[in-house]
């Protein structure tokens, strides 16, 4: 057996401050993040998010795992269809794709509202959708982590739509506290992924829009379904919910221009109760339609995509007992 790896130093700050809950230590990176917040709301947006893409090219050398596992992934995703320079290209531009979202979080919310956000977004094949969204029947919103993917929840909240969104709660309860109040800043609600379920049918059946991010790993519990030629474990809760409320599931992106604060925001599929209701297997289907819809966005501009992101963390069964 191969003699345990031990952390350096620098990798055992850096888990510290990154797990802890609460305490000292949580609450000192939550008074550092206030603290850049403060500091970032002094100069424009774009000046701000040229300063992260700075700050992106040092990331790799605080930790080198990200970017190796950026890589990885692209390889793996994209085998002959790009070289090694392209794929390292991707990776570094994922990274400050990453570091331009945290900015977009902590200013866009302060900038956004019915009257300023044509400033920021242009709309591309969203009629269908929109009618949907007025249809007061409830639809699912779905997107992945990809662009700047919080910020049609707050632009949708903001012109008076009925927006639930459901998130996982931060490890650190100061910054998770801190970001909530920053999503509920257009009147967008919260619901915690735990216990979603208990509420998200009754929030469709009102006509409400319940809103995922549909591209994390579900664990060996999970639906497995094909993303990017490989299986990745997809939560069941969408497809159970389009089931139960027939409600139709809106696949949609908010993609950034460039590098400034101009986003392009579109609807990339519509998925309709009868085009499940006769399916064999309609969960499977459901599920594998809205992940090869957000596999067609990333394709579309894959700099985008959060690469670090562990999409294939989990295996299937018959994987794991192979190995």
């Amino acid at each position: 057996m191969a003699p345990m790896k031990r952390e350096s130093p620098r990798q055992t700050w850096l888990r510290a401050m990154t797990k802890s809950k609460t305490g000292v230590v949580a609450w000192v990176l939550y008074a550092l993040l206030r603290s850049v917040f403060a500091i970032l709301q002094i100069f424009p947006i774009d000046w701000n998010l040229a300063t992260a893409r700075r700050l992106a090219k040092v990331w790799p050398l605080i930790t080198k795992r990200h970017r190796r596992l950026a890589v990885e992934h692209l390889t793996r995703s994209f085998g002959d269809e790009l070289s090694r320079d392209e794929i390292d290209r991707i990776a570094d531009r994922s990274l400050a794709s990453v570091a331009m979202f945290a900015v977009d979080v902590i200013c866009l919310p302060r900038l956004l509202n019915a009257l300023t956000w044509t400033r920021y977004i242009d709309l591309k094949n969203l009629g269908e959708g929109l009618e949907l969204m007025l249809s007061g029947r409830g639809a699912i919103l779905v997107t992945g982590h990809y662009g700047s993917f919080e910020l049609m929840g707050h632009v949708l909240a903001a012109l008076g739509f009925d927006v639930v969104a459901v998130m996982r709660p931060l490890d650190n309860v100061y910054i998770n506290r801190f970001v909530v109040q920053s999503r509920l800043t257009h009147g967008l609600t919260l619901i915690d992924k735990k216990g979603a379920m208990e509420h998200a049918e009754s929030v469709l059946r009102e006509g409400r829009l319940l809103a995922f991010i549909g591209d994390q790993d579900a664990g060996r519990k999970g639906v497995f379904v094909d993303f990017f030629g490989r299986p990745a474990s997809t939560y069941k809760s969408i497809g159970l919910l389009a089931m139960a409320t027939r409600c139709p599931i809106i696949v949609g992106y908010a993609r950034r221009q460039g590098d400034k604060a101009k986003f392009t925001a579109g609807v990339q599929r519509v998925i309709y109760p009868h085009e499940w209701e006769d399916r064999k297997d309609a969960l499977k289907w459901i599920t594998q339609t809205y992940t090869s819809a957000l596999e067609e966005i990333v394709r579309e501009d894959p700099d985008q995509y959060l690469w670090i992101h562990r999409r294939w963390k989990s295996a299937p069964r018959t994987k794991r007992a192979g190995a």
